[in-house]
This record gives structure tokens, sequence and C-alpha cells, in this order.
């Protein structure tokens, strides 16, 4: 963690610091920015380029390290900005990792309705093109020149294609946030919402690698840096749109995921008793767990199932039941009431092969087995 700014821990990925190092040599080599020097010709100011204004290798790469800095500072106040819309909808926020490609902000809670999710998506653009906006401003009014005028340049253009670049349509950008907002509104279904913008960021990335493959000359082409980091954009893109699609179809499993139906039905047994005994008990009662209890019937353990599985049928006869079970750690016994994402949390928690299900009364409903969770969980 390297800062804490209104209370939101920040992190920075190890890849940074290569893909940090990577930029600084290209910023650095002013023959790599025609296409930008061209775009940035006096906004207030003048062409971004370090020739004629630093002379020599070293103060041309501290120039680029500046904007480097600059620039994910950039980045850090566009991912803070999603994160303290959140923290005003009270949406909890984990933290914002800054990694090679951007930033993220991880809040812990999906939007609960479309405005919701509006507002935080739209905070990120909004806060980079203010950052442009600004810079556009300083050059006009100040009209700074030299090496100012250079990082101030730099930074008008990478707010503002970073603003304009989030507001494409598709996911994972803010922009396909916002299609998935207005689809979200329009439709009344969340999860039909993230896969049309989850395809259209898809589409996004394809056409960014047809771009840069069908001018490979260009500034932007595969024989320039810029086109070799487009294409990486676009990957991410492809991959993070994928997972919103397997994050879509998981929501829509989750009201089935119901505690009760999939809990087994369990037999109460003394710890001293022979598996094999045990066996046969659970077949006569239909049952499919174990569930050990102390001498006031009180539940303390769960045999485990795969360790029954393993024990060969000759030596269940001479080992005992209690042998096989896991103690019943608190956090192990959840209410048979809990369904969706309350239940996914819940196992979350403590980690374990089976929980025991009790009612609100206390009374012993069954034993869910992570197995079948995974299984209904997968579709």
């Amino acid at each position: 963690m390297i800062a804490r700014p209104f209370g939101i821990p920040v992190f920075i990925s190890p890849y940074w610091f290569l893909v940090a190092a990577v930029l600084v040599v290209l910023y650095s080599n002013s023959s790599t920015l025609p296409a930008l020097a061209t775009l940035m010709t006096r906004l207030g100011g003048g062409p971004v380029e370090l020739s004629g204004i630093v002379q020599g290798t070293v103060p041309r790469y501290l120039i680029a390290v500046a904007f480097v800095v600059l620039l994910y500072l950039s980045v850090l106040l566009h991912e803070l900005s999603h994160s303290l819309v959140a923290v005003r909808l009270k949406l909890p926020v984990r933290r914002i990792l800054l990694y090679p490609l951007g930033g993220f902000s991880e809040i812990e809670q999906e939007p609960s309705t479309p405005g919701r999710e509006f507002l935080v998506s739209a905070a990120g653009p909004a806060m980079s093109l203010a950052l442009a906006g600004l810079g556009i401003a300083v050059n006009v009014l100040a009209a700074p020149h030299g090496i100012p005028q250079v990082l101030l340049d730099w930074l008008i253009l990478a707010n503002g294609v970073v603003g304009v670049f989030n507001l494409l349509p598709g996911l994972p950008l803010d922009g396909g946030r916002l299609l998935r907002a207005g689809l979200w509104k329009l439709t009344g279904r969340a999860g039909y919402a993230t896969v049309l913008a989850a395809w259209a960021g898809r589409i996004i990335a394809l056409a960014l690698v047809v771009a840069v493959l069908s001018r490979p000359e260009s500034a932007f082409g595969i024989s320039d840096g810029y086109g070799i980091w487009l294409i990486a954009v676009a990957a991410f893109m492809w991959l993070s749109a994928g997972q919103a699609l397997r994050s879509s179809r998981v929501r829509e499993r989750l009201p089935a995921l119901q505690a009760r139906a999939l809990a087994r039905r369990a037999i109460p047994i003394p710890a001293s008793l022979p598996l094999a005994e045990a066996i046969r008990r659970a077949d006569l009662a239909q049952a499919r767990a174990l569930v050990v209890v102390d001498h006031q019937a009180k539940p303390i353990a769960i045999v485990n199932e795969s360790a029954v599985i393993a024990t060969p049928e000759q030596r269940r006869p001479w080992v005992d039941a209690g042998s096989l079970a896991r103690t019943l750690d608190p956090d192990m016994i959840l209410s048979a009431d809990l369904s969706g994402m309350d239940l996914i949390e819940a196992v979350r928690r403590a980690p374990a092969s089976e929980y025991l299900l009790v009612e609100p009364s206390g009374q012993v409903y069954g034993v869910l087995s992570t197995a079948d969770l995974d299984h209904a969980f997968a579709g």
C-alpha cells in the first residue's frame, strides 16, 4: 500500500514498475511522438516535442519520468473519483489498484440501481476530462514555455485520451458500464444488459486490433510501440469482457443457490461408532451425511466424505467415524435459510468441505457439501 486517500487503500502492481520504465523510454524519445505533436500543437502552448527544449539524454529521461508519474497520478484521481462516488452511495470500496494498463477500483458491491451504476461509472471519465480542460485553461491563460509546456501538453492529451477512450460503449470501460446502466434501465434486466455491454466491449477490442494491423506504418501501427500498447489494451478488454460474461451467468444462477435445497440429510452418531456401522445406519435412513454428537446430543463435528471414500471397505469396521470428522467451528454452522450471494459469502468466510445447517430455532436441518454447492454454482 502506497497511500490511503480518504481512507481508501491504494496499491501498485509489481508489474507497474516494469511498464512505467517502458513508458519512460517511449516518452523520452521525441521521434516516437509525431502524431501527438501534431495533435497538441499550440493548445495555448506548443507541440509535444522535446527537441529544441531539452538537450542531452539525462534531462530527457528526467522529463519522461516526471510525465509518467504525473500520468499515473491522473489515473489515481480517475479511480479515486469512482471510489468516492461509490462510498457516497454506501458501496464499500476495498482498494484502488494501479496496474500497467491503468487502474481499478475494487468496489465490493454492485450498484443496486441503474442510476447508481451511471453515477459511479461517469465519475472517472468526468475527472479525466476535467483535468484535460484545466490543463487547456492553464495553457491559454498562463502560456507556459519550455519544459512546463511539454509536461502540460502531454498531460492534457493523456487525460483527454483517457477520458474519451473510457467513454467507448463496451465493458470493461466506463462507457461500457454507462451502456449497461442505460440498457438495464430500459429492459429492467441487469444480466441481459451486462451481456450486451460485454459483447460491445469485445467488438471494440477487435476493432482496435484491426485498426493497428491495417496500418502498420502509421504512428499507432504495429511497427511502433504505441501499436503494441493498443493491442495489449485490446487483449485486456477482450479478457475482461469475457470475465463480465461469466460473472453475468453466475449472477443468473444465484437465486437457485438455496441452502435448504442443497442440504443433505444427516444422522447423528457418537464419535466412537465404527465407520462401517455409521455407513449402514446412514443407508437405512437414506442419509448422505454423518454428524458427530456429544453425550448431550449436541453436534460437535462432521464426518468428512472424502475421508470416508478414501478408507478401504475392509478397514471400515475398525475405524471410528469420529477419527474422520472435522470439528465444527462457529463459522461452519450456517442458517438453513441462506441463499444466493449471502450463502456464497458465508462459505467464503470459512472454507470447508461440509457445513452444518440449522433452523432459526437451532435444530439441525442437514449438511451442506461444498461439492454440491460448486456443482449447482457451475450449472
